[in-house]
């Protein structure tokens, strides 16, 4: 039954929220690479969004507790950064509540290297009206992970999730 334990575990983490974005659990942005469990150890693998990500202690922390609580033996955190994780992990159910949430999901299958290259910040549909006259305020939204833009049609500023 080592097999139904792994898909509770799978299950007790789904609900525990991104703390930068409590919209989507950390299941849905990608970060669990893996999960082990022994009869005396459950070891949890994540892999860091950023390297510097503030967050990642919060993920390590809140896991650990729910599953403890939830009566598994000693939790372990392994981080792995390689390979490196990309906004391509996060879920599509991820990527919908993130727009839900007024939060531009990034664009899968791009990355947000153009500013480096002279190619201009891509184009961002806004989360609130879809317009795509859009324009980029700054690179480091409310968070490092997302960048600021505002609307010209609608006038609202949202954060976009940049692609990695």
């Amino acid at each position: 039954m080592l097999a139904d334990k792994i898909a509770s575990i799978w299950k007790i983490i789904q609900t525990i929220p991104d703390p930068e974005i409590p919209v989507i659990s950390v299941v849905e942005l990608g970060v669990i690479r893996n999960v082990e469990l022994t009869e005396t150890e459950t070891l949890i693998t994540i892999t860091p969004t950023y390297s510097g990500c503030p967050a990642m202690k919060v993920f390590e922390d809140d896991i650990i507790k729910t599953l403890e609580e939830k009566g598994f033996p000693t939790v372990k955190i392994k981080t792995v950064f390689s390979p490196a994780w990309t906004t391509d992990w996060m879920s599509e159910v991820a990527l919908q509540k993130l727009l839900d949430y007024g939060i531009a999901p990034p664009q899968k299958g791009t990355n947000d290297k153009g500013v480096l290259f002279a190619s201009g910040p891509k184009e961002v549909p806004c989360p609130q009206c879809k317009s795509k006259d859009t324009k980029l305020l700054s690179q480091f939204g409310s968070t490092a992970c997302k960048a600021a833009y505002t609307c010209s049609n609608c006038g609202e500023t949202f954060d976009y999730f940049k692609c990695i």
